[in-house]
């Protein structure tokens, strides 16, 4: 009898641990945050994280520079629609063709939308080293250069960051990282581009032209005074826009 009440103990003992097993899988099944704190659950990917951590802040600060005509602080610069926008061709005399006042738009466009996230950048590194050291890796970063470029149909934030992480044997090293945003500001702005040369020309440039030219783009003057000319150029089927400000060969108030 004391073997069977020693064999009932043991299988009591048995059922008893099985249940606590399948109660710990399961709340680490339930809980992802208690599941990647035991290792059980490799925290996200560095380029996953990156991509995630910066691509909103991107997608903002594309729209307001897009917004503003191309500068984070337009000068000279106009008051449409509660917005400062960028005189991109400009004279404050009359009847005098105006001068360009950004020479390479592209590329200060480019220019001004790694600044305005160059903070937003070192934080999120920041944050993703933070993440994998809470995960129990040893991890660090060292900054490098972010270089941003406008491509047809995309805008490419390229960051030569160095990350690395070791946990036990397994040890990973990136070097390079990249943000796509998906965005027509290249097409939208080579079209600026060409509006400019007529209006350092001729003063003005003919919107019906363009939307002939590419079915895709609205393209629209909303106002035009003896304080300038505003275009606005839109992608319609992605809502993207451009919008900027000319004040060129100005004959006299508009009836």
């Amino acid at each position: 009898m004391k073997i069977k009440r020693g064999k009932k103990a043991q299988l009591t003992i048995f059922i008893i641990v099985a249940i606590v097993v399948v109660a710990i899988v399961a709340l680490l099944f339930a809980i992802p945050k208690l599941r990647t704190a035991v290792g059980f659950e490799k925290p996200e990917s560095p380029e996953n994280f990156i991509q995630t951590c910066l691509e909103d802040t991107i997608k903002e600060n594309v729209e307001l520079i897009s917004l503003q005509g191309g500068s984070l602080e337009p000068s000279p610069s106009i008051l449409y629609q509660d917005i400062e926008l960028q005189f991109l061709c400009y004279t404050n005399e009359d009847l005098k063709p105006c001068v360009t006042q950004i020479p390479f738009l592209k590329e200060h466009i480019e220019d001004e939308i790694k600044k305005s996230i160059e903070e937003d950048v070192d934080f999120c590194f920041k944050s993703l080293r933070d993440t994998y050291v809470e995960n129990n890796y040893v991890a660090n970063f060292k900054p490098g250069k972010t270089i941003v470029e406008l491509l047809p149909q995309r805008i490419v934030t390229t960051m030569d960051y160095e990350f690395t992480s070791s946990k036990a044997d397994e040890t990973q090293r990136r070097e390079t990282f990249r943000v796509i945003l998906n965005n027509n500001l290249y097409e939208l702005t080579a079209i600026a581009q060409n509006i400019l040369n007529w209006e350092t020309r001729y003063g003005d440039a003919d919107c019906d032209y363009y939307m002939d030219l590419y079915s895709e783009i609205k393209c629209e003057k909303p106002k035009r005074t003896t304080d300038g000319t505003i275009y606005v150029i839109t992608n319609k089927a992605t809502d993207d826009k451009f919008q900027f400000a000319s004040r060129s060969l100005i004959i006299g108030p508009f009836g």
